[in-house]
């Protein structure tokens, strides 16, 4: 099989973590400078808390069925 059979769980680990880290560093770090008068000052708390807890926790799901 191309890359492994476990690939489909590298992928979902890969793209929770992504999902975590980029809501994550968005509440921690906002940008400093605004590109244009649409951009945000800071990113949306509550639906960047829950973006992040779906990646963790799809993260975790995927390591987890990988032991």
């Amino acid at each position: 099989m191309f890359l492994g059979e476990d690939l489909l769980a590298w992928m979902i680990i890969a793209l929770g973590g992504a999902m975590f880290a980029g809501n994550f560093a968005a509440l921690i770090r906002p940008p400093k400078k605004r590109r244009d008068a649409n951009d945000l000052v800071k990113a949306p708390l509550i639906r960047s808390i829950v973006m992040a807890t779906v990646g963790a926790i799809a993260a975790l799901w995927a390591f987890v069925s990988l032991l």
